[in-house]
Formats: structure tokens, sequence, C-alpha cells
């Protein structure tokens, strides 16, 4: 209660300017802008969708995805001596221009059929980016790619 009545006090025997200045001087600290020493943030990263309105594409479709591997899988030979065959799945981002980012094996078969995949997924050509309201954005992508031995 003290501490009231004396604040109560500097204010009532303030003058008139005085008590004007000191407020608009207490607002523009509560409001200061960060100084120029401040160095300023760095810009968020873009989001990455899982899901999005239209999802990326390859050029062509699945039918030119299928020619794609055709004419450029190599089955690795430690693969045919071991018989290995099956689906190994590479993640990635496609970012707003359909570059294909961060590829990781995220279920793999070894026997050099992990590391044939990411050769492949990381020389496909751009992707059709994915799109949310009509503006194309950064979508995570799973792509199972099939091996098999043929006979």
């Amino acid at each position: 209660m003290p501490r009231l009545c004396l604040l109560l006090l500097l204010f009532l025997l303030l003058p008139p300017g005085l008590l004007a200045q000191t407020l608009a001087a207490s607002r523009s600290a509560t409001t200061a802008v960060a100084s120029p020493e401040t160095p300023p943030k760095p810009p968020a990263a873009p989001e990455v969708y899982l899901v999005a309105e239209e999802m990326p594409t390859f050029p062509g479709g699945a039918v030119a995805f299928q020619r794609f591997l055709k004419a450029k899988i190599k089955y690795p030979e430690q693969a045919i001596r071991l018989n290995l065959s099956g689906k190994v799945h590479v993640s990635f981002v496609v970012d707003e221009e359909g570059r294909i980012l961060d590829p990781k094996v995220v279920k793999g078969l070894g026997g050099g059929l992990d590391e044939e995949a990411l050769r492949l997924v990381r020389i496909m050509p751009w992707w059709t980016p994915g799109r949310v309201n009509g503006q194309p954005v950064r979508v995570a992508y799973t792509l199972p790619v099939g091996f098999r031995m043929l006979e």
C-alpha cells in the first residue's frame, strides 16, 4: 500500500508535459523494434507436405517411369549371386520446381540393390511438382523401386 501511495504522489507532482513524455518513452520502449546490431532471423524452412491436392508425378506418368527403369537399371552382381529380388523403398522430397532432394533408402534389400535404387532416383529427370491451391509446393514422397531377375 505505501508503494502505491508513493507512485500516486509522484504521478500527481509531475508537470503535465513531463508526464506525456514519460508515457511516450515507456510506450516506445515496450514496442521497440530490433536494433540494427541484432542479426535478422533466417527465413523459415519451406513447409514439406506429406499429402498435396496434386501429388508430384514422374514426367510421363507410370508408363514412362517403367520405361526409365528398364533402360537405366543395372542389376548388381551380388544380388544376382544371392538371388535377391523385391522392392527397395526410397524416400525423397520433390521441391517446387520438381527437383529430387535428399533421397534415402527407408526399406532396403541389400546385395547392392539399395545403392542401385538410390542411383536410379538420383539420375531421374525432374518431376512435375505437387500443388496445393494451384501453387507448387514441396512434397515428401516414397517410391518403391522393384527389382526382379529375369530367368
